[in-house]
């Protein structure tokens, strides 16, 4: 296991969009209900949501700060970096033409999973 890098200032290139909080945990549904964790199961491929962390400057449909759905399997293996103000986040480029939709809310997808 390799410690997380310290990134001053990650800048992606072109029209590149990093995301961080993809979840391939358990779930919780505002109801209260936990939906177990699905990653690398068949009710595991869907799309998922992440939130924007950086984009690159010819980036024009997304900006940093808001949610994205991503195809399934549309995003690299995450990378955890330590930003400047010590916080960890676990980032992964993703296809921009796999962008399913955007919000500027956080969404839980639960709600999406069947739906798409």
């Amino acid at each position: 296991m390799y410690d997380p890098l310290t990134i001053n200032n990650l800048r992606p290139l072109h029209e590149d969009v990093i995301v961080a909080d993809m979840h391939f945990t358990e779930r919780l549904t505002n109801g209260g209900i936990v939906l177990r964790g699905d990653n690398g199961k068949i009710e595991g491929i869907r799309p998922r949501w992440g939130r924007v962390y950086a984009v690159g400057p010819a980036q024009r449909e997304v900006q940093t700060g808001q949610w994205v759905l991503v195809a399934h399997g549309r995003w690299t293996r995450g990378v955890d970096i330590i930003d400047p103000s010590g916080t960890k986040h676990t980032v992964r480029k993703i296809d921009i033409n796999d962008l399913l939709c955007v919000s500027d809310e956080e969404v839980h997808d639960e709600f999406v999973k069947d739906g798409i």
